[in-house]
């Protein structure tokens, strides 16, 4: 049976990959729909929403991640996991649009890609 610890950041790192799936998933359909058909600005582009996603990410990297260096020992993903905040945390600062979603999509495919490497630096 696996501890306790282990299954919780496997969890987390599951959930991490998981949030970065859904944050690209808003970022495409927020353009969309408000490009395309005008719905939804006014909460799809609300900047709380993008604060608190990256809020989330900072933690759960912090917590998995960092866990997971502690742990395997490889560098590689808290580097990598470090750049898709950084590129997340740019977003914030530029206006709506293109631009800030192409940021974040890259960001969160590095944070994701970070726990994927975590999780498989893990099982070896």
């Amino acid at each position: 049976m696996e501890r306790p610890s282990y299954m919780t950041r496997l969890k987390l790192d599951r959930l991490g990959i998981a949030l970065s799936g859904l944050c690209a998933v808003h970022c495409v359909a927020s353009i969309l729909l408000v490009a395309l058909l005008g719905l939804g600005g006014e909460w799809l582009l609300d900047p709380a929403i993008h604060e608190v996603g990256l809020a989330l990410a900072i933690v759960i990297g912090a917590l998995t991640i960092g866990a997971g260096v502690w742990r395997h020992g490889r560098i590689g993903p808290l580097v990598l996991g470090g750049v898709g905040l950084s590129l997340m945390g740019a977003a914030l600062w530029g206006p709506h649009g293109a631009g800030e979603a192409a940021l974040t999509i890259a960001g969160v495919a590095c944070v994701a890609t970070a726990h994927i490497l975590n999780l498989r630096f893990h099982s070896f």
